[in-house]
């Protein structure tokens, strides 16, 4: 697998195949992929709402009527959508928690790196919550980084996604309760198998050139 000839190969599915879904195994690699993504200090602060079945998918898809209807029948056509959530606020039992999974996990050498490591998240979380006050926008910034890894990783699955930020958020988290949760909605992807009509699978890729997004130093 080359991951340079993925990313020049995958496209955002504009319609999926209702008819075709997602192996077992594949929505194991999607967790999995979603699960192990990578966030600053490994905070964490995300939470990851996957609709696979026609009665989760109608929920999600009744919220896109209206000014988002474009997107609706790929939430209703997909295999399975993922809703990226980001945590409200980083707790400090939140922060408990993924302390103590990583001492689960055998992370630390010792008491002294237990503590180090705590210090050093706690640090720049209380960064982003008090002195710069945009913890929700950093958070918002970390689920990004999970959608990049899900959209990369389903493409070497052979998964067709669309990530979409056309929706009410308002109504999706009302919709999957999740301010009740601490949550709010950050961007959904669709994933499943590009239909007949998609008429993104047919057209070439276009990007500006190389060397006028990357400079060499």
């Amino acid at each position: 697998m080359n991951i340079a000839d993925l990313v020049q190969t995958r496209r955002t599915t504009k319609a999926f195949d209702p008819a075709r879904k997602l192996t077992a195994d594949q929505v194991a690699q999607i967790e999995t992929l979603l699960r192990f993504a990578p966030s600053s200090t490994n905070a964490q602060p995300w939470h990851f709402v996957i609709a696979s079945t026609e009665e989760g998918k109608a929920r999600l898809a009744d919220t896109f009527a209206g000014a988002h209807g474009y997107n609706e029948p790929k939430i209703r056509n997909a295999s399975h959508v993922v809703v990226l959530c980001a945590r409200q606020a980083l707790t400090d039992d939140h922060l408990a928690q993924v302390l103590a999974q990583e001492q689960a996990d055998g992370r630390f050498a010792d008491d002294a790196a237990r503590a180090g490591q705590h210090a050093g998240r706690a640090h720049f979380v209380n960064l982003h919550r008090f002195e710069r006050r945009d913890a929700q926008h950093w958070a918002d910034k970390q689920v990004y980084i999970a959608l990049g890894f899900l959209l990369l990783g389903a493409a070497a699955l052979g998964v067709d996604a669309c990530p979409i930020e056309g929706f009410d958020q308002g109504a999706v988290d009302a919709a999957l309760g999740l301010r009740e949760k601490g949550l709010s909605s950050a961007v959904v992807v669709a994933l499943g198998f590009s239909a007949a009509s998609d008429f993104n699978a047919r057209l070439p890729k276009s990007r500006l050139p190389l060397n006028e997004v990357i400079t060499r130093i």
